[in-house]
């Protein structure tokens, strides 16, 4: 096992790369990938960081030289011959060869397109823009780069004895969350902490503390290089992007109304199985399943990603036995804001009512709260998004307005077209 705080501390090398390898991602990207690699290649898309956390200063901490030294790096990262070769030849949920041969020759030749960054105030404005089946693989390693930045600046600070006590607390935390979890009888939990993790390393260490803490309880991480690696099932299926993304082509309202359910049919034709689970926050989840298309009724089941859970996973059952499905049969994934309290109540009102799950994300992987000095470790809200595609602004609604993002005037025009009235606004824990 490496000794983390040792590792932090002795990095005096020139460059220590925070992204090594361009499946140090979400599966989710790779397969929403493919799927818009089929259907809109030529599609240009702008993708943009977005610091929900004001407070956190990231270019008065972070060097602006560093931070171009680690995108430039990932850069110049590709695919790896084992790398290729677990894609094309792995079982991913129970099907084989999931990427298709003419998405692995053009993903084993990629790398990654240009970015641009400029400093505004005390934040960093961090822009990429390009084909869409390009870009959007710039995502989760613009965020793992400054995630890690970010903690590097504060680690740099301690002392080595520091850092190993502040490690051993950070296990200890970690380790007592996993001993209350494991008395959940059959509690379905994956690591969906890559996006904001405190680095590479502490998720690394965090996936093997759950593989050990609570066996089969635990059922796979989102990302793909610690799967591989662990030899564990890589988990997700899709994310708000595609509906943003198609919403922003559609021509006139009608098409707008239609254009989330034009993603989910896009995805109906490559997936079956736990792979078809709804997303359906991206415009308000009560408008979108009340005009819902009958089949999407037959689908595996949901992820609920934003607003209060409890409610959206009441609505989605209600809206299944309107359909006449039996809840009891769906899947259920919980995945936003949640640690061990929120699982375990969310598991003690559902367990039983339907297939209950969790994807347990930043306070997995990323919980040093309260264990630096002025909990300069606590985790914050970093998105990176798309914003633009073929030049029409992206707009995101979400079942809490905290998470609402676009132009004033086209949120107003999608509340209108997608029926969305007063929402209750949420704090963004991360």
């Amino acid at each position: 096992m490496v000794d983390i705080a040792t590792r932090v501390h002795n990095h005096k090398w020139k460059i220590d790369p925070i992204v090594r390898s361009l499946i140090d991602t979400d599966f989710y990207k790779l397969l929403m990938c493919q799927s818009v690699f089929r259907n809109k290649p030529d599609t240009t898309v702008t993708f943009s960081l977005i610091n929900r956390t004001a407070s956190v200063p990231l270019a008065k901490m972070i060097d602006e030289g560093e931070l171009r030294e680690q995108l430039d790096h990932v850069r110049s990262v590709s695919l790896t011959r084992g790398e290729s070769t677990w894609l094309r030849g792995n079982t991913f949920y129970g099907q084989r060869q999931m990427f298709r041969p003419d998405f692995m020759e053009w993903f084993e030749k990629l790398r990654l397109p240009p970015y641009t960054l400029e400093r505004r105030g005390d934040q960093y404005e961090l822009t990429f823009e390009g084909s869409w089946p390009e870009v959007m693989l710039w995502e989760i390693p613009a965020l793992s780069i400054l995630m890690e930045l970010r903690g590097r600046a504060v680690l740099h600070q301690m002392a080595k004895f520091e850092l190993e006590v502040l490690y051993a607390r950070a296990m200890t935390k970690l380790w007592e969350k996993i001993e209350h979890l494991r008395r959940l009888p059959d509690l379905k939990i994956a690591d969906f902490g890559t996006r904001r993790r405190h680095s590479y390393l502490w998720q690394d260490w965090c996936v093997q503390a759950m593989i050990e803490g609570l066996g089969p309880k635990f059922t796979g991480t989102s990302n793909c290089l610690i799967a591989m690696k662990r030899d564990l099932e890589a988990v997700g299926t899709n994310a708000h992007e595609l509906p943003m993304v198609y919403s922003a082509l559609a021509e006139g309202d009608e098409a707008l109304a239609r254009a989330p359910y034009d993603v989910l049919a896009d995805w109906h034709e490559e997936h079956s199985g736990n792979l078809r689970i709804i997303l359906p926050d991206t415009y308000g989840t009560e408008g979108f399943l009340r005009n819902a298309p009958d089949w999407l009724a037959g689908w595996t089941g949901i992820r609920i990603d934003s607003g209060d859970p409890a409610r959206a996973a009441e609505t989605a059952i209600a809206w299944w036995q309107s359909r006449g499905e039996d809840p009891t049969t769906k899947l259920v994934i919980f995945s936003d804001g949640l640690d061990e309290a929120k699982i375990e109540e969310l598991y003690a009102q559902f367990h039983g009512r339907v297939k209950v799950s969790f994807g347990w994300g930043t306070l997995l992987t990323n919980d040093f709260r309260g264990l630096a000095k002025n909990d300069a470790l606590a985790p914050f809200s970093l998105v990176c998004k798309a914003v633009a595609a073929d030049g029409r602004p992206t707009v995101k609604l979400s079942d809490n307005p905290e998470k609402a993002m676009g132009p004033e005037s086209e949120i107003a025009r999608y509340k209108r077209v997608f029926g969305v009235g007063e929402q209750e606004r949420v704090a963004v824990v991360v």
